[in-house]
């Protein structure tokens, strides 16, 4: 049941900041407290870059990594590897993977991984367009950097075999990654040797499949 804190228009922020991953009703009322406390530019400000950001950023058109513009910076920059692709589940997992400083190549964020019991199902992901940009692009290599769950292993499979029948190489993390662990949890030098070592996917076949 929600508290009533005598101002409609404390409830209202309360109410709203408690939407927010993490953030428990008392969290919630200890943020707008805050708020109160400082000058009013501040909340102005801060309102002001939410709704900003909210209005525009969009979705790179190629690898649906968040950008300002149709096509984001990654995919932009002439110094990447446009032969190899990275396959994140998300955008936080592009970060994790940009701060080990290992990945030279592109990315493709799916939106998810594949999970039945969920109501999760590859046509909900972005797999048919990571196919058709390895067709068209002349991508060599494919690195799967899903985490290293049931679900993550379960798209990894999808994905290798809806590109079995184009000439590219398909690749994974090493296995320094804790099983069950998801990929943003990772510490940097991990993952960063992980990249590193990454191994064919299909060798794994005899752990997994």
């Amino acid at each position: 049941m929600e508290q009533s804190f005598n101002s409609r228009l404390l409830d209202n922020a309360v109410a709203e900041l408690s939407k927010l991953p993490g953030i428990g009703q008392k969290t919630a009322l200890r943020l707008a407290l805050h708020l109160l406390r400082q000058e009013s530019n501040v909340a102005m400000d801060l309102g002001n870059s939410i709704i900003e950001m909210r209005k525009n950023i969009r979705y790179c058109q190629r690898c649906h990594n968040i950008s300002e513009n149709e096509i984001c910076p990654v995919c932009s920059n002439p110094k990447r590897d446009s032969h190899t692709v990275c396959v994140v589940e998300n955008v936080k997992d592009v970060i994790t993977v940009e701060a080990t400083r290992e990945h030279k190549g592109l990315y493709h964020v799916l939106g998810g991984l594949i999970s039945p019991l969920d109501g999760v199902s590859p046509s909900d992901l972005e797999i048919d367009s990571l196919v058709d940009r390895v067709e068209k692009e002349g991508i060599t290599e494919v690195i799967l950097a899903l985490s290293p769950t049931m679900e993550g292993d379960t798209t990894n499979f999808y994905i290798y075999r809806k590109l079995a029948h184009l000439p590219v190489k398909v690749t994974m993390l090493a296995r320094g990654l804790s099983i069950g662990n998801e990929l943003e949890y990772a510490d940097e030098l991990t993952l960063g040797r992980s990249i590193q070592n990454r191994m064919l996917f299909s060798d794994t076949f005899h752990d997994k499949f």
